[in-house]
């Protein structure tokens, strides 16, 4: 089995063109496709799919990042796209699935996440995202210039809690039957995994890089099975890195440059 792993592709800022040479390579290089978050937007995310799904007739496992719920609301665009996967033949939505079995040895776990500014210094940071503005359970916490840090850094942590409620439940069930489990979550989930130009993030840009709820409960379950081994996908942060957390777990974070997708891996899975 090669899953073909991609992350931050954001297909809104990509021509016809490209996308097309993007997906038949995709299609013709791999059995499944996995997509660790921001594919585009809320608006057209489910179009950017559907339109994978035609040229990629693979199984397309996917989660969605903070980008994919930009101009519209989490709730709202999580019950859109999950209509959509509950359709779909090829399309599966992890973060609406528990584990999903890809060989007899491996299976797949996933959920979006959230950064949830428990890494880092979130208020000494200065730095306001995007996301603060453009989705919905956040700008709420945003306005006339005036951040309410206290209210929005609940809402961060709310989202990652959600994130970390998932995987507690399904991840000990995966780790239990299988050898090898591979978790796809947006946001890195350890401080050593969220990369950016050769480095870490540091303090101001890590409670908006950085899932530190979802990596302790991976670092709890991985340490109660020690047979088991747990490879991570993530994104978010367009740098490019690899870390061993622990002996049996391992994490991959994918680099990016918006408007030129690419593969970040063809993994062989047995």
């Amino acid at each position: 089995m090669r899953l073909a792993w991609l992350t931050d592709i954001h297909l809104n800022f990509v021509g016809t063109a490209a996308r097309r040479a993007l997906m038949e390579k995709v299609e013709r290089v791999c059995d499944a496709v996995v997509i660790s978050g921001d594919i585009a937007e809320s608006h057209d995310v489910e179009g950017y799919l559907t339109e994978m799904e035609e040229i990629v007739q693979k199984p397309i496992y996917f989660v969605l990042g903070n980008h994919d719920f930009y101009r519209g609301s989490v709730a709202e665009t999580r019950e859109r796209v999950g209509w959509l996967a509950e359709r779909s033949d090829r399309l599966v939505y992890l973060t609406r699935e528990g584990v999903v079995e890809v060989t007899p040895n491996t299976a797949l776990v996933g959920h979006d996440g959230w950064a949830d500014g428990r890494l880092g210094n979130f208020e000494r940071s200065e730095i306001v995202l995007n996301d603060f503005l453009l989705v919905d359970e956040l700008a709420r916490h945003y306005h006339l210039g005036l951040l309410d840090k206290r209210g929005l850094r609940r809402a961060l942590e709310d989202l990652a809690e959600t994130a970390a409620g998932h995987f507690a439940r399904v991840l000990p069930e995966a780790a239990s039957r299988y050898g090898e489990v591979i978790a796809v979550i947006h946001a890195p989930p350890f401080r050593e995994a969220a990369w950016h130009e050769g480095q870490t993030s540091d303090d101001d840009w890590l409670p908006h890089m950085s899932c530190k709820v979802v990596g302790d409960v991976m670092l709890d379950v991985m340490r109660s099975h020690p047979n088991c081994s747990l490879l991570v996908l993530c994104g978010h942060t367009h740098g490019r890195g690899e870390v061993s957390v622990l002996e049996n777990l391992r994490v991959l974070t994918g680099g990016a440059e918006y408007g030129r997708p690419e593969i970040q891996k063809v993994l062989d899975v047995g």
